[in-house]
């Protein structure tokens, strides 16, 4: 899909997000109605107007946040100031605000809970990996919105990290997405191997100059966990002759084997930062507007783990940084498997 240059969504973006929020308004009676009276044939308790408060209050928050970027933009001097320290910080918070307030909305709507394992390193009871260096955060990909969960964990608790990532373009046609993270240390990029980006050169840009406020967020299995991707990741393994980590990702169940390219890029351009490594479980089963629909508005429990790995303890040398990976998401394999037995027990 290709995604319209930046003038085109700078106008039409701001234009159907406030259309949608007016509709929304004036035909609230009628969809809360409808919503409702739809629930008596859907799963679920309230399924309906469950989904109809989310995506009301979610449109809300982002006008708002649209609206905020707008008066940062003015007070930066008409966009001459953006790439200050203060307006950085200042758009950070706007950031930060809208995760919160969306996650928030989220747990309450669909009755999620979020645990931490209570085994994660950590002197917070909280959870949080209790760095006080740079960290480059390498998480599984499994689900929606656990990008969102995970900057909201490393925005919004005591650290207030300030997270740099990487995002697919198609982002990019969400208006608030498109103009903070053009804003901030962030790249939309084309994943498509035959015109995309580099993407180990975006990753290492990224990871360059990594303060002990920051976080460089990174997925290395490159998208979301499926059956189907993960035999295509083992088949292209082999095809590439890594017969060995072909038969160690065939071990793992649960996860896509990592791609190793923008990780080691990560720690080459930022070898002083501190690795953590995050799992968690509860959207995994996720993998399509049809799943979300019968899973997302029920109780659910989210589960994270988190292992910290300070900078010294990195191996060095490519081979060994790669055998060290695949342990590492070894470790998220078992840990998943683990949590599946308890649930389904």
């Amino acid at each position: 899909m290709r995604v319209p240059p930046r003038l085109v969504r700078r106008v039409l973006g701001p234009l159907v997000l406030a259309t949608a929020w007016v509709l929304t308004v004036v035909l609230l009676p009628v969809l809360v109605l409808v919503s409702a009276v739809a629930s008596y044939w859907l799963p679920g308790r309230w399924r309906g107007p469950r989904l109809l408060a989310f995506a009301f209050v979610g449109l809300s928050l982002e006008l708002v946040a649209l609206l905020a970027t707008l008066g940062l933009w003015v007070t930066s001097g008409f966009g001459r100031r953006l790439s200050s320290e203060r307006s950085q910080r200042e758009h950070y918070a706007v950031l930060r605000g809208l995760l919160r307030a969306l996650v928030r909305v989220a747990r309450r709507v669909f009755v999620l809970r979020l645990e931490t394992d209570g085994v994660s390193w950590s002197p917070l009871d909280d959870g949080v990996p209790g760095s006080t260096n740079a960290m480059i955060v390498l998480s599984r990909h499994a689900g929606p919105g656990d990008s969102l969960l995970l900057m909201d964990t490393l925005m919004n608790r005591d650290h207030l990290r300030r997270p740099r990532t990487v995002l697919k373009d198609t982002m990019a046609l969400d208006p608030v997405v498109d103009v903070l993270f053009h804003r901030l240390p962030a790249r939309f990029i084309n994943p498509n191997p035959e015109d995309g980006d580099d993407v180990e050169a975006v990753i290492a840009t990224l990871a360059t100059g990594l303060g002990e406020e920051d976080a460089l967020l990174i997925f290395p299995e490159g998208g979301n966990y499926t059956p189907r991707r993960r035999m295509r990741a083992i088949d292209r393994l082999r095809r590439r002759g890594h017969n060995t980590y072909a038969e160690r990702a065939e071990r793992m169940r649960h996860v896509l084997p990592p791609r190793p390219g923008g990780v080691l890029a990560a720690i080459q351009a930022a070898p002083h930062a501190d690795l953590v490594f995050v799992a968690h479980t509860g959207l995994e089963h996720i993998t399509g507007a049809r799943d979300a629909w019968r899973v997302l508005p029920d109780h659910k429990t989210l589960k994270l783990r988190w292992w910290f790995h300070p900078a010294a303890d990195v191996p060095t040398g490519r081979d060994a940084r790669i055998e060290w990976l695949f342990e590492r998401w070894a470790d998220i394999d078992s840990w998943i498997a683990e949590h599946e037995r308890v649930g389904a027990g």
